[in-house]
């Protein structure tokens, strides 16, 4: 049985935790859900908004409801604060639902992550705000 290891691996650096961020954002940018639900640990939770998320499944299922609902979905994330194996992010992010109603969404994401560089939690807060697409500031 392999172990898998997702580096940088923590206690973060302030390099490490940029380049952990960044990593994030890149993998959420491309919309692969399965992709993105690979830097979890099997059994990860979260909590998104007012959902409990438990394990990979879960997310990879909740990631492809998300983004077939939120549509040319274009996110940054901005490192807020890091300690040994936790970040702390703020982000930003827009899309437009199937109506062509833009939104942009405003949040905050608690992670923590294993030894192997896994992400075992992450608690996010996020608020959404209707847009006219004239106003967007991500493209």
């Amino acid at each position: 049985m392999s172990t898998e290891i997702k580096h940088p691996l923590p206690p973060f650096t302030m390099e490490t935790a940029l380049q952990k961020v960044q990593m994030a954002e890149d993998a959420w940018n491309s919309k692969d859900s399965k992709k993105v639900s690979r830097a979890y640990t099997k059994d990860s939770e979260w909590r998104n908004r007012t959902k409990f998320i438990i394990g990979r499944k879960e997310i990879e299922q909740f990631l492809t409801n998300k983004w077939e609902k939120e549509k040319q979905y274009t996110l940054k994330k901005e490192l807020w604060g890091f300690r040994n194996n936790r970040i702390a992010v703020k982000f930003t992010y827009e899309y437009h639902n199937e109506q062509g109603q833009w939104f942009r969404a405003y949040g905050n994401e608690l992670w923590e992550f294993n030894e192997n560089g896994l992400m075992q939690r992450r608690y996010a807060s996020i608020n959404d705000l209707e847009i006219e697409e004239k106003d967007r500031l991500l493209k």
